[in-house]
């Protein structure tokens, strides 16, 4: 189905929506799976390996014992952007969870996405959270046992990308106690 996409003709054609207009629809597709908004398109959220969620889970763990106050962090959660909402696996941003009942944070200081199966699609994101003024993306690739960094956002690209391996020790710099 993702090879359609590549043609012109068939692009032209994709029916985007905005932000407003996925927020009327139901949390669930047609087939009862889950969805996210990236970039006007709606895009099957795919299913969790055991490997990402044992991950996902010790990252949100760590982070939630590290934060410092005035910054929330949110698993899974919705940003609302531009032209996309996606649901990152851990996004750390300002503020307070009240701050946050009646509408989706719009930036982040710290968002991270475990790529077990879709590098690809999280590389893509970056400019995606560049764009939204995220400070730091991290993409943690469960079983390459790198982490990818990308900071310093500027004019919807992040100006520095590090690559770490496992025996490194990576320091949050948008999140100081991190």
């Amino acid at each position: 189905m993702s090879a359609i996409l590549e043609l012109p003709e068939v692009r032209r054609r994709v029916s985007p929506l905005t932000v407003e207009e996925y927020h009327r629809l139901d949390e669930f597709n047609e087939h009862g799976r889950r969805t996210e908004l990236i970039r006007g398109i709606i895009i099957e959220k795919m299913s969790k390996s055991p490997l990402h969620a044992a991950m996902a889970k010790r990252l949100y763990d760590l982070i939630a014992r590290m934060l410092p106050s005035g910054l929330v962090v949110r698993r899974e959660d919705p940003l609302a952007l531009a032209d996309s909402e996606p649901e990152p696996d851990i996004a750390v941003v300002r503020g307070t969870e009240a701050e946050f009942f009646r509408s989706h944070p719009t930036t982040a200081e710290l968002v991270v996405e475990v790529a077990v199966s879709s590098p690809a699609l999280d590389r893509e994101n970056a400019s995606l959270y560049a764009e939204a003024g995220v400070k730091e993306y991290w993409i943690v690739l469960g079983t390459e046992r790198r982490v990818e960094v990308y900071r310093r956002p500027e004019n919807g690209r992040y100006q520095e990308t590090r690559v770490f391996e496992a025996r490194d020790t990576i320091e949050c710099s948008s999140v100081t106690a991190l």
